[in-house]
């Protein structure tokens, strides 16, 4: 991409399929580095990934050279056949389908950095559905509640 020069800082969040915790402590970090390993293959660099059992938050730079949708469906696609593959689950994993993304400036990614990286502590006074909606709202994004999350009934 001869001449072409961006900053784009987006941040991704995405869920376990019908929110379930299923992401275990003894295998998150590797996970992380299998998401980090597809991004980079792909011309994006990692700033931050964290996450909960249920919901993983990826803060990247980004490249012009793909849609945020087909490289967060090719990151749930390899990083969901990773778990698959190495049987890290009972039963098949897979991400709930849909995602959020948010744009920051190169001046807000400290802050933003540090919000990814404390999400286990964040999460201990507010639940992950209070902070998405908050991030919805905050960034006025419209949505339909029947279709921000899928949970069992």
């Amino acid at each position: 991409m001869a001449n072409t020069y961006t900053q784009i800082h987006i941040q991704a969040v995405f869920a376990v399929q019908n929110r379930q915790s299923l992401i275990k402590d003894k295998w998150e970090e590797n996970l992380y580095k299998v998401i980090t390993t597809i991004l980079q293959k792909h011309g994006h660099k990692m700033l931050q990934i964290n996450g909960m059992p249920d919901h993983v938050h990826i803060l990247f730079g980004m490249r012009p050279n793909q849609s945020i949708s087909d490289l967060i469906k090719y990151v749930k696609q390899r990083s969901s056949a990773w778990i698959n593959n190495d049987g890290l689950t009972r039963g098949k994993f897979s991400w709930q389908e849909g995602y959020g993304a948010f744009s920051y400036s190169k001046i807000q990614l400290p802050q933003v950095i540090r919000y990814i990286k404390l999400q286990k502590e964040h999460h201990r006074k507010k639940s992950f559905q209070e902070e998405y909606l908050e991030l919805l709202d905050e960034w006025e994004i419209e949505y339909d509640d029947r279709y921000v999350f899928k949970t069992l009934s």
